[in-house]
């Protein structure tokens, strides 16, 4: 009898723990679920690095890969010639998505010269001399963060000195295409003819943009394949210049930069780095863009290049070329994340190593606006962890 009673207890203990577990999991689901277009309630600040040997995760599952390459695979066995009807795979433009460029580039442009007000102008930017760390603000900050040369000697701390409007945003370079579909790769005899451009403007001129310096082959009619080979039996038509209409565009909002305050113009710096964002999302979904799995390169277009320029880890046993994977945003549009705290931007003490688990974190152009005035973005305000009260440096000892 008493044995019963303590197997039923037992039974009943590890049935409550098991339920609490559940549950736990269960809430922390809902707080990163994503539906419908919404973003998490809670967001986790982004590891500042990650290790060299270390391949960048995939954004989509390997198995999903995998089964698409079978799909395809079979698509192809099945019809070996067929007429490519999807575009840009069959080389012709998406006509709703040439609007978008233009307003990606004018956004581009507007973003860069607001930058430059608000670096030169109104806050500071610091960059470590020795790794690729940022802080916005007229001191540097205390976190012990630094992976540079000789760090140990340092405990890791870093040494500053003054940054520039590419420290806040980076955008990689790549290879410009003149024909995206008939030749989509660069060999390593070329890369020295073949201009680099900003990845983003690349992705533009991809998806519609016309610039007179660079180039692009239109079509008017969709491509053959042939046991999967691009056969072009179409011709090639003229563009019409409308890049100058949206250089017009972009001189106007720079002038009115000009003459608005520090808000005004932070305001606007926001506006332009969510509306370059969004349509940067919005191409990347139909135009493909490759990184290297161990650098930062980035190539646009349907392949990667062959030129063998990766000195990242493993480059050895790949001749020097890069093992392309899909890209993310953040390979595509460097946002260069830089730590935020509550207070004041001159109260630069407050950034000390010990309270570096109550800091959050948000990218350089977000934390600049909103420390020349701009009010906090609703889709940084987890990720800056707003809702954190940090304790004051000399009460470091006392929080455990």
């Amino acid at each position: 009898m008493q044995r019963s009673i303590l197997y039923d207890n037992f039974n009943s203990k590890r049935l409550y723990f098991r339920l609490r577990t559940i549950s736990f999991y269960a809430f922390v689901r809902t707080l990163n679920i994503e539906a419908d277009g919404v973003d998490p309630l809670y967001t986790d600040v982004p590891t500042p690095f990650r290790k060299k040997s270390e391949r960048k995760p995939y954004p989509t599952p390997m198995k999903v890969l995998i089964r698409r390459a079978k799909q395809v695979r079979a698509a192809r066995k099945a019809q070996p010639c067929k007429i490519v009807e999807e575009a840009p795979q069959n080389g012709l433009l998406i006509p709703e998505l040439v609007e978008v460029a233009q307003r990606v580039y004018r956004a581009r442009g507007s973003l860069l010269h607001g930058l430059w007000d608000l670096v030169n102008v109104v806050v500071p930017v610091k960059r470590c001399r020795f790794c690729s760390e940022v802080h916005i603000g007229n001191v540097g900050h205390e976190i012990r963060t630094c992976s540079g040369p000789k760090s140990g000697l340092r405990s890791a701390t870093h040494v500053w000195r003054q940054g520039g409007i590419e420290d806040v945003v980076y955008f990689p370079e790549c290879f410009h295409l003149y024909d995206r579909i008939g030749k989509p790769r660069v060999v390593h005899d070329e890369r020295s003819r073949v201009p680099r451009i900003p990845a983003i403007v690349e992705l533009c001129i991809q998806a519609g943009l016309v610039l007179h310096d660079y180039p692009a082959k239109r079509r008017t009619k969709p491509v053959y394949s042939i046991e999967g080979r691009i056969v072009d039996f179409g011709s090639e038509t003229e563009d019409e210049y409308l890049a100058s209409e949206d250089l017009a565009r972009v001189k106007e909002e720079e002038e009115e930069m000009c003459l608005s305050s520090e808000t005004g113009t932070a305001n606007k710096v926001l506006e332009s780095w969510f509306e370059m964002v969004s349509g940067a999302k919005k191409l990347m979904k139909k135009y493909q863009v490759w990184t290297c799995g161990y650098c930062p390169e980035v190539q646009v277009g349907p392949k990667g290049h062959k030129v063998r320029m990766c000195r990242a880890s493993k480059h050895q046993s790949r001749n020097g070329l890069h093992a392309w994977q899909e890209a993310t945003m953040d390979d595509f549009i460097g946002p260069n994340y830089v730590w935020h705290v509550n207070g004041s931007s001159s109260d630069a003490d407050l950034l000390v190593n010990e309270l570096k688990r109550y800091y959050g974190k948000a990218p350089a152009v977000v934390e600049l606006c909103v420390k020349a005035g701009a009010p906090v973005p609703d889709e940084y305000r987890s990720m800056m962890r707003l809702d954190v009260v940090p304790p004051a440096p000399d009460e470091a000892d006392l929080v455990a």
